[in-house]
């Protein structure tokens, strides 16, 4: 089994910043259980966005275009996974997903098999 756990959403003014953080457990993030993190997002009645990936070694990383710039994706040695988002705008309001699948490079959620429940991200204006 598989368990991610998000934190560090709150309430945000546009312009500020805030560091996500994905706590994993279970199988080992080495494992192609776990070979790619990303991190999604979803407005409310808006599908499910891709934001930043990276792999199972941190050497690689991919970003949409639209966060490419002011999210950056990181992970440690304990497995967690980090989103440190800046400059955030209204826009970037939504709840924010961890998801590990065994493949680096999708930007589907469908390629990713385990989900954390999500933390709410609010950007005032």
């Amino acid at each position: 089994q598989v368990q991610l756990v998000e934190s560090g959403g709150g309430l945000v003014q546009a312009g500020g910043s805030l560091r996500l953080s994905c706590a994993t457990s279970g199988r080992t993030f080495s494992t192609y259980v776990m070979a790619a993190m990303a991190w999604f997002r979803q407005a409310p009645g808006k599908e499910r966005e891709f934001l930043a990936a990276i792999n199972w070694s941190g050497t690689s990383t991919s970003y949409a275009d639209s966060v490419k710039g002011r999210f950056t994706i990181s992970r440690d040695k304990e497995n967690t996974v980090w989103l440190q988002m800046s400059t955030l705008k209204p826009v970037d309001t939504a709840v924010y997903f961890c998801a590990a699948g065994e493949v680096f490079g999708p930007r589907v959620a469908s390629a990713y098999n385990y989900w954390g429940r999500g933390t709410q991200v609010t950007v005032s204006s």
